[in-house]
């Protein structure tokens, strides 16, 4: 089971002040990227795997979407979205990602921002989504870029027999990472781009569109701390199609 730190009482709290959390989807930058992306949601079923507060979920369905359906590990976030969310076409359910289970061909758009970097392993997880996938149904998600996840700083890796040490981040070193964002101990993984591309096309996904995603000059200069988003990519943004 993938970490659950978003339940953690200081990490919450934390993610809480963050203009994402506060703003919604006007609070992430890379949301005008990522909407791009997004096929035609009239009338169409949507699942948004990691959902958090369920500010996309809310979006979808005043993009049109007919059911929206929110997954978390989180029941803090859960909690919020229910909150948030006076919506009968909305539903919201607990689930590990990584034993998530969907109907066959039961949806058109699978959605997710930056969660899926929490997930050790993604094959067994873009396979699920696959044969979920209606024919022509897409999944279009962020995460954070491996460029970034790994930068060269020290921190803790773990090795291929499951042992951790400290030592310096490489690029083609995948395997977990560990770091204090908002919390002690929060853990993630990193992978090459070229890693998580493949295990798509092994999925049977059609790439359509990959962005690195960078911030414009307009938003570095009404939100300065942006700047360091332009040297490096810290997210991606991918798009992929079931074919028909």
């Amino acid at each position: 089971m993938a970490q659950n730190i978003y339940d953690n009482p200081a990490f919450f709290e934390g993610y809480a002040q963050l203009p994402r959390s506060q703003q919604g989807l006007d609070g992430a930058p890379e949301w005008p990227a990522l909407k791009s992306m997004l096929p035609d949601l009239n009338g169409k079923s949507v699942i948004d795997l990691g959902c958090g507060y369920g500010w996309f979920c809310r979006s979808a369905r005043e993009m049109g979407a007919a059911q929206v359906t929110g997954v978390d590990i989180s029941e803090k976030m859960l909690a919020r979205a229910a909150e948030l969310t006076p919506d009968a076409a909305i539903h919201y359910q607990r689930s590990d990602l990584e034993s998530l289970v969907l109907e066959e061909n039961s949806v058109d758009l699978v959605y997710s921002s930056l969660a899926l970097h929490y997930l050790p392993e993604l094959d067994t997880l873009f396979g699920h989504i696959q044969r979920a996938l209606k024919p022509g149904g897409s999944l279009v998600f962020s995460m954070e870029h491996p460029i970034y996840t790994c930068a060269s700083r020290q921190g803790w890796l773990t090795d291929d027999n499951g042992e951790r040490f400290w030592g310096v981040n490489q690029y083609q070193q995948e395997g977990q990472r560990v770091s204090n964002w908002l919390a002690e101990g929060v853990i993630k993984y990193h992978r090459t781009l070229g890693t998580t591309l493949n295990a798509l096309v092994k999925a049977g996904l059609a790439l359509r569109e990959v962005n690195e995603w960078g911030p414009t000059q307009a938003q570095i200069d009404a939100w300065p701390a942006l700047a360091e988003e332009a040297e490096r990519p810290m997210l991606v943004l991918i798009a992929v199609d079931k074919p028909q």
